[in-house]
């Protein structure tokens, strides 16, 4: 797109200086190999990172589907390049190792298909394009890999009407296979974002920072300025664990999913880094998991009166979690929200077996005692978990 339609002069400095004169994207799908793709691997990774449920990227805005589509005729990653269906091989390697939801991302639209443009030319008055391939498309993937998640984007400035888009998911939820589990987003044609769909996604990096009235989620990168992998990226570029902790934290707390973005390399690996930020997740989520599975947000998402404190609610056991990002200098943690009952409240400290001492604030809050361990002794980093019981 840089390269191609914007001709950003960067990238087609680039393409001239690396890549033989006429070379054309085309080109590309030979060298798009996938040689040291492991599905398994992959699967233990996502397992590992503490991920409910994955989306992978089926076809992009470039229309290159990565399963043997019969409406993509030679340009899929089962005609060219890799000669293997990477949709089936991910969803087998899921669904055998791993308790994972399994998702597809879908681009409505195409930016360079003929179709497409001769469409949009006239006003989208005529629909070949949706009707030839992008429909069918959707009903493809959805009949052969039982998705319980479609994640649709890219709606070309079209209407949901062009795209048929009540059309299709009248079928995704009455007849379809996955019509009693399948979970889908709200980007359906122009102007149904953040205003119609399972959940809202609202923009990309999406964290509002204050509770929403529907489901939602924030769907961001863990490097800060790709979606995809770059070879040239910097180690500063990459989100730290401490970042990735807060986006979960406050969007959980807020009533939000959290989708983490990681490319993948053309040769089919997951880089190291993206690796160990997922399993540094894991890690975390392996002790204060119960602060986030199957929570709700409260009456309070996040602290009045110290900053970095971000509350959820846990129905089943009537618990309130506030989650701490900062460990107090003090040894002292004042929480503003919280109305304490003398001799009912218990203060917990996830991973860490005795009960906490506490005093009321007056009316609201309450001032926590921490334990004084070792840097050792903690029972994590990069954030703890308070739960609080018998709280107004």
């Amino acid at each position: 797109w840089y390269w191609q339609k914007e001709k950003r002069e960067p990238y087609v400095n680039f393409m001239k200086a690396n890549y033989p004169p006429g070379f054309s994207y085309e080109d590309f799908g030979p060298l798009f190999t996938a040689e040291f793709f492991d599905p398994n691997q992959w699967a233990d990774i996502l397992k590992a990172s503490g991920a409910k449920y994955v989306v992978l990227t089926s076809k992009h805005h470039e229309g290159f589907t990565l399963w043997g589509s019969k409406y993509s005729w030679n340009w899929n990653a089962v005609d060219v390049g890799p000669k293997r269906d990477l949709v089936a091989e991910l969803a087998i390697s899921v669904r055998n190792r791993t308790d994972l939801h399994f998702g597809l991302y879908h681009s409505l639209f195409e930016w360079f298909n003929p179709l497409f443009l001769e469409d949009a030319t006239n006003v989208f008055k005529t629909r070949k394009f949706p009707t030839s391939k992008s429909l069918p498309e959707l009903y493809e993937i959805v009949t052969k890999y039982q998705p319980e998640i479609i994640w649709s984007d890219g709606n070309g400035n079209a209407p949901d009407t062009y795209w048929n888009s009540t059309g299709f998911l009248a079928w995704l939820y009455n007849d379809s296979p996955v019509r009693d589990t399948v979970v889908t987003n709200d980007r359906w044609g122009a102007g149904s974002i953040c205003t119609h769909g399972g959940f809202y996604t609202c923009s990309d990096r999406y964290n509002p920072g204050h509770l929403l009235p529907h489901k939602w989620e924030n769907c961001m990168t863990i490097d800060k300025r790709s979606w995809g992998y770059r070879r040239n990226a910097q180690l500063d570029d990459y989100l730290p664990i401490e970042d990735l902790v807060k986006q979960l934290v406050e969007t959980v707390s807020c009533g939000g999913n959290l989708l983490m973005n990681i490319g993948p390399t053309h040769d089919g690996r997951i880089a190291v880094v993206f690796e160990e930020r997922l399993r540094q997740m894991g890690a975390w989520l392996e002790v204060n998991g119960e602060a986030i599975y199957g929570t709700k947000p409260w009456r309070a998402q996040n602290d009045t009166v110290t900053p970095e404190v971000w509350y959820t609610f846990s129905p089943k056991e009537g618990k309130v979690n506030a989650i701490f990002l900062n460990w107090p200098v003090s040894g002292t943690l004042e929480l503003g929200e919280p109305q304490a009952k003398l001799g009912e409240t218990q203060v917990k400290l996830v991973g860490y077996k005795e009960l906490l001492k506490w005093v009321a604030l007056g009316e609201k809050g309450i001032l926590i005692a921490l334990p004084q361990l070792t840097p050792k002794q903690l029972p994590c980093q990069w954030g703890w978990t308070l739960q609080l019981t018998a709280i107004n």
